[in-house]
């Protein structure tokens, strides 16, 4: 029997081990932390259960993108709850708002309401997000790297595409007014992330009751009963390698274990620093992943609520100061908060906790790194204070009884996703993708080392959906992708 150990047990390590589970391969996962899931974790503060990183997906009715991939993991059966139709996100700038609809003529018609005379350029808009998630499953079909890298849609800008296709500066805000689920970066971001990600969530938009570990749990109990193994608080420590394979993976400075295959599903500068000088990792290999840059990460505000104070909304705010430049964010001052709660349970019409996320850079909080997670001054005590309460006074406008119902706050900055998940700087979509220079930034699972694959958001989509599609195409690298395309049941 083939075998492989994954390190890390977020989504991507989860999947990978999944696929080859079902496909035969003795599957060891090796998760450090005391708990499974990433960026999926959740945490429970008194009755309030909170999510680390996961609010909501898109694509997941049948036939849409999402809801292909999660019927082979066998995710279908979790507590989902559609988000309301007529407006799954409502978009905030100033003192004005505007609704996102799912469905691609409903769209249209609902921000045609407010940009009457922009009609016809949002069909363009949306034509275009169609045809991309049409074609999703097109990256699993044979192709010539060098002409994808060139010619695709990771080649071209998204700031130019919307500026061509929409003429209103203000409904090219309103487009862009999602932009927490990516980073906006004018310089860089592929028009191809652009497209897809908002385009999954035009099909239709989902919650989970109960939280995003139970995505992760699953996939680790199905693992579990295909005869594979998921340990937690198992650091990997060293890799060996030998004539261009690993033959040793070293776990907490000491168990020595081996396989055929070995799949990261961490960052991939930490992957290679976990390698001793190798001459098949050359130096400027090595230079070159270590010195890709990363996305920006998030502050995060998880708010526990008093008991019946806040009525549950079926949808998401993202709220902007009228002056914010969400293609060039300013992460000094709070211009734009991501407002979620969660699904209430037994059908109690109230929410327990609500989550307030901004952006915010590594440079904010690098002075703190390596301090103690709980023993970092009083200093970072206030600067988390100063930001929880921006965000609080530009959000309670749309809230005015947020203040009010809150009990008790919990806060988060890029120093605790780096602590607990071992995401480099805390970054919120993994290594920025740049549309100058795709060949350089959007990674293949293959590394010099021919039994060492990488997976993950860092390499080429971020966000559930990406990371999934990411899972096939490392695990194509060992079962080879026509299995791949069979077993998902695409049409060529």
């Amino acid at each position: 029997m083939d075998s492989v150990i994954i390190i890390g047990g977020g989504l991507g390590g989860l999947e990978c081990g999944y696929i080859l589970a079902k496909n035969g391969f003795k599957v060891t996962v090796l998760e450090h932390d005391m708990q499974i899931g990433g960026c999926l974790q959740t945490f429970k503060r008194g009755t309030a259960l909170f999510d680390t990183g996961f609010h909501y997906v898109g694509g997941l009715s049948e036939g849409q993108s999402l809801h292909t991939l999660f019927r082979y993991f066998d995710l279908l059966d979790l507590p989902w709850q559609q988000l309301d139709t007529d407006c799954f996100d409502e978009v905030i700038i100033g003192n004005r708002s505007f609704p996102f609809a799912n469905g691609y003529d409903h769209f249209v018609e609902r921000l045609s309401e407010y940009f009457p005379h922009e009609r016809e350029s949002l069909k363009t808009y949306v034509a275009f997000l169609k045809k991309v998630g049409d074609h999703l499953f097109d990256s699993f079909l044979p192709r010539d790297t060098t002409e994808f890298y060139s010619e695709s849609l990771f080649a071209h800008s998204a700031c130019q595409f919307l500026n061509e296709t929409i003429h209103d500066p203000l409904l090219r805000k309103v487009l862009s007014g999602t932009s927490l689920k990516m980073e906006l970066n004018a310089d860089t971001l592929p028009l191809y992330i652009f497209a897809q990600i908002n385009n999954s969530f035009i099909q239709s938009a989902w919650r989970l009751r109960g939280g995003g570990s139970q995505i992760t749990d699953k996939l680790a109990d199905s693992i579990r009963s295909l005869g594979g193994e998921v340990r937690v608080k198992t650091t990997v420590t060293k890799m060996v390698e030998n004539s261009g394979k690993i033959t040793q993976v070293e776990v907490n400075g000491s168990e020595m274990l081996t396989a055929d295959w070995v799949i990261s599903s961490v960052h991939p500068a930490h992957t290679l620093a976990l390698v001793d000088e190798s001459k098949f990792l050359r130096r400027i290999y090595r230079n070159r992943i270590t010195g890709l840059k990363n996305t920006f990460g998030m502050f995060t505000a998880n708010i526990r609520l008093k008991p019946e104070m806040m009525p549950y909304f079926n949808r998401n705010l993202f709220v902007h100061t009228s002056d914010a430049d969400l293609w060039h964010i300013d992460t000094q001052r709070v211009e734009s908060v991501l407002v979620s709660c969660s699904v209430p349970e037994n059908e109690v019409k109230c929410t327990s906790n609500i989550d307030l996320l901004t952006p915010m850079y590594w440079d904010e909080v690098a002075r703190w790194y390596g301090t103690p997670v709980g023993h970092r001054g009083e200093d970072y005590v206030a600067f988390k204070a100063d930001k929880t309460e921006q965000c609080i006074r530009l959000v309670e406008k749309q809230l005015p009884n947020l203040r009010e119902a809150i009990d008790r706050i919990f806060t988060s900055t890029p120093l605790s996703y780096q602590h607990y998940t071992l995401t480099t700087e805390g970054s919120a979509y993994g290594i920025r993708k740049d549309y100058n220079n795709p060949m350089g930034t959007v990674l293949t699972p293959r590394t010099p080392i021919s039994n060492l694959l990488l997976t993950g958001q860092n390499l080429n989509l971020h966000g559930i959906l990406g990371v999934s599609m990411t899972s096939f195409f490392t695990c194509a690298e060992i079962l080879g992708m026509e299995t791949i395309v069979k077993q998902l049941n695409l049409k060529k």
